[in-house]
């Protein structure tokens, strides 16, 4: 197949190149704003046409949470519109889309991890636009899988992880928020999986895909401080109320990855052993 990758310099656009060499069988098509502006219809549908693409994977998204707020319109553009170019070009070919969103689409008040068919709701720009993205996917693209995610990590990019490794040898003490509970995805374990998906057939729907497991930011930074290593910085537990921003997050947004194990006979890493594995081998650690 001819596949494109939108968004190929980001965290999991980056992890997805590192392993298109395993898959020889496929070609694909590395873009980001540079090669392809997906905000632009008439470039997509040419782009899809001229290279005769059969499968997109879209890991473009705009994901600076709080400047989502002040910035609604870029925010839309990207979360939203492009979404529904990219699908209605891919249908033209009779192709399919894996589109990539968030844990955003929930407002965080369940007791129990998230399932696919549960309401959304939710109270962010980040959020409301990655949902309305989700809806203008399946309606212009009959073949279009949505696969939700959270929190989300790399050795590629801006995220959490790096930020703390940064903060934690930088700084004597940190305040991290502890009453916000989900589960750190390591954006290669998703990479895995969506080849795993491309290989056995997209099916059109919602699934989720986290590591296993559950915690805190808190307990997420003491880990990845303990695993690297980081011991002179005093890392205190935080209220959500004593730490406020711009966007509203979920409180709990652990989701249940029961239907994308049954469908795709996944064995999911646990979040921790994932963590490690980022910081020994990724060149985190100077």
């Amino acid at each position: 197949m001819n596949i494109l990758i939108t968004g190929c310099r980001g965290q999991l656009g980056s992890e997805l190149q590192l392993l298109e060499e395993q898959h020889p069988q496929h070609t694909f098509f590395n873009t980001d704003v540079a090669e392809l502006d997906i905000t632009n219809k008439r470039a997509v549908e040419r782009f899809v046409i001229d290279h005769a693409i059969d499968g997109i994977v879209n890991c473009a998204a705009f994901t600076a949470v709080d400047r989502a707020e002040q910035d609604q319109q870029l925010c839309g553009l990207l979360n939203t519109l492009a979404p529904g170019y990219l699908a209605a070009a891919i249908e033209q070919r009779g192709g399919w889309l894996i589109q990539i969103s968030t844990d955003y689409v929930y407002d965080g008040t369940n007791h129990r991890p998230y399932r696919e068919d549960d309401p959304v709701c939710p109270n962010s720009t980040y959020g409301r636009t990655k949902l309305s993205g989700e809806e203008e996917a399946r309606l212009q693209c009959s073949h279009t899988m949505i696969i939700r995610t959270a929190w989300l990590y790399s050795s590629f990019g801006n995220n959490f992880v790096k930020t703390m490794l940064r903060l934690g040898r930088e700084r004597e003490e940190l305040g991290v928020i502890f009453d916000q509970i989900g589960t750190p995805t390591y954006a290669r374990d998703l990479a895995s999986a969506i080849f795993a998906i491309i290989s056995q057939g997209v099916k059109p729907g919602v699934y989720h895909y986290s590591n296993e497991g559950v915690t805190s930011w808190y307990d997420f930074t003491k880990a990845i401080h303990r695993l690297a290593g980081i011991t002179t910085c005093h890392v205190r537990p935080l209220l959500t109320d004593e730490y406020p921003t711009p966007a509203a997050r979920p409180h709990y947004s652990v989701l249940d990855k029961s239907k994308i194990k049954r469908d795709y006979a996944l064995d999911i890493p646990y979040w921790e052993d994932s963590l490690s594995e980022c910081i020994q081998n990724h060149l985190l650690i100077p």
